[in-house]
């Protein structure tokens, strides 16, 4: 069973840092590109960060670049996204995907996602 499980969210103040972890089961992560999505309340969900199955190349949303960085850890079967100098308009559930076979960062079609971890900025 395919399943994709988000860790390492909470509250945090402006400037703040948080490191996400998504951890996948029921299939190799290193076989698969992983992008990480978010949503606020009230928008429409966007992508954040993605990275292929081999590393050099990653992908960003422009109002996260330079302050989120994505990485994989394949023997852990996770992904992670490090989210530094954080701001209030960050404030969202973030969930990873897997990108589907055949589709890829840029495309950004994906097939499983999952639950989400809340972020909260807040002074």
């Amino acid at each position: 069973q395919v399943q994709l499980v988000e860790s390492g969210g909470g509250s945090v103040q402006p400037g703040g840092s948080l490191r996400l972890s998504c951890t996948a089961s029921g299939f190799s992560l290193g076989a698969y590109a992983v992008g990480w999505f978010r949503q606020a309340p009230g928008k429409e969900s966007e992508g954040v960060a993605c990275i292929p199955v081999i590393d050099g190349s990653t992908f960003y949303d422009e109002s996260v670049d330079d302050r989120f960085t994505i990485s994989r850890d394949n023997a852990k079967n996770t992904v992670y996204l490090q989210m530094n100098s954080l701001k209030p308009e960050d404030t969202a559930v973030y969930s990873c995907v897997r990108i589907a076979a055949g589709s890829d960062c840029r495309e950004g079609r994906y097939d499983y996602k999952g639950q989400g971890t809340q972020v909260t900025v807040s002074s």
